[in-house]
């Protein structure tokens, strides 16, 4: 699998903790026995976009004796119920042993994937791109994330040494927005290994927006907002980048539906962050069907 060192690992930590939990399977090993070989096709059931594909091969060759994954189709095609998506041959032990696993991975990461499409379509044309939030399954998050680049999606920060977000615990814990977001920006100012990190601060109100640009944020997330309320804040921020020169973005979130989204988009925002894509999806009908025993093992 060609893909980068965080999703490998990711990767090879939940097949190492999904398998052990499975165990042996006493099931084939009893009616096919250690020597029979089976072909099954991967088959989605819905209409979906599809995602995990790419790992299978990983996934099946992980177990010993490894079985072989011939791909139909790649990560982000869209497709019809019905679509084989990919073929897997090998030792029925090994084939059956880590069908669910590969069930539970695809099934998962479609479902992101295709909400992801749903989203990244209502916004299309407006220049609004979908980010998603680390409201993620834990120990998935590099998996669900790449889920989201499938579905067309944008990933914001993958975990919190990656970008600066200074929310409302933040601001009320020091008393204001623009202490933290202060804080927050001086502290970057003296870690050099933190230059390359986005300084974003949460704004609940027009005021805070204010604030938030007064302290030197790259990024006013607007949270909660109404579509009036956004419609000032991007005013408001457009404004300040007109007379600073600087090139402050805007980000709305919280309650996000389609419909607010587009509103969202309408009113002029950057950036529109939802949760739902990772955190409350549909897994997408994926099955494996076996198509024959190569070879059966012989009784005395």
């Amino acid at each position: 699998m060609k893909t980068d060192r965080r999703l490998v690992e990711a990767l090879d930590d939940l097949l190492v903790r999904a398998f052990a939990e499975d165990g042996e399977d006493v099931t084939t090993l009893a009616v096919f026995g250690p020597k029979a070989r089976v072909e099954a096709d991967m088959v989605c059931r819905d209409a979906a976009v599809v995602a995990g594909v790419a790992f299978l091969p990983r996934v099946f060759a992980f177990l010993h004796p490894p079985a072989r994954v011939e791909l139909r189709v790649d990560d982000g095609t869209k497709v019809a119920p019905g679509t084989v998506l990919a073929r897997v041959e090998g030792p029925a032990i090994s084939v059956l042993a880590a069908e669910r696993t590969a069930l539970n991975l695809v099934q998962r990461l479609t479902g992101v994937a295709t909400a992801t499409r749903a989203w990244v379509e209502a916004l299309e044309g407006s220049g609004t791109r979908l980010l998603d939030t680390r409201k993620t399954t834990p120990g998935l998050r590099a998996l669900e994330k790449y889920a989201v680049r499938c579905g067309g999606g944008t990933n914001h920060r993958m975990g919190l040494s990656d970008a600066f977000l200074v929310k409302d615990n933040h601001a009320d814990g020091c008393g204001s927005l623009w202490d933290a977001t202060r804080r927050a920006a001086d502290f970057r100012a003296i870690n050099r290994s933190l230059k390359r990190c986005l300084l974003e601060a949460e704004a609940r109100t027009r005021d805070e927006v204010h604030q938030a640009l007064e302290a030197g944020a790259e990024r006013v997330l607007l949270d909660n907002m109404t579509v009036a309320a956004m419609r000032e804040a991007v005013r408001d921020v457009k404004l300040w980048n007109e007379a600073t020169g600087a090139a402050v973005t805007t980000e709305a979130s919280g309650g996000m539906t389609i419909e607010k989204a587009r509103k969202a988009a309408r009113a002029g925002v950057d950036f529109v962050s939802v949760g739902a894509i990772t955190h409350s999806v549909r897994a997408a009908d994926v099955a494996l069907d076996v198509k024959m025993a190569a070879t059966r093992r012989g009784r005395r």
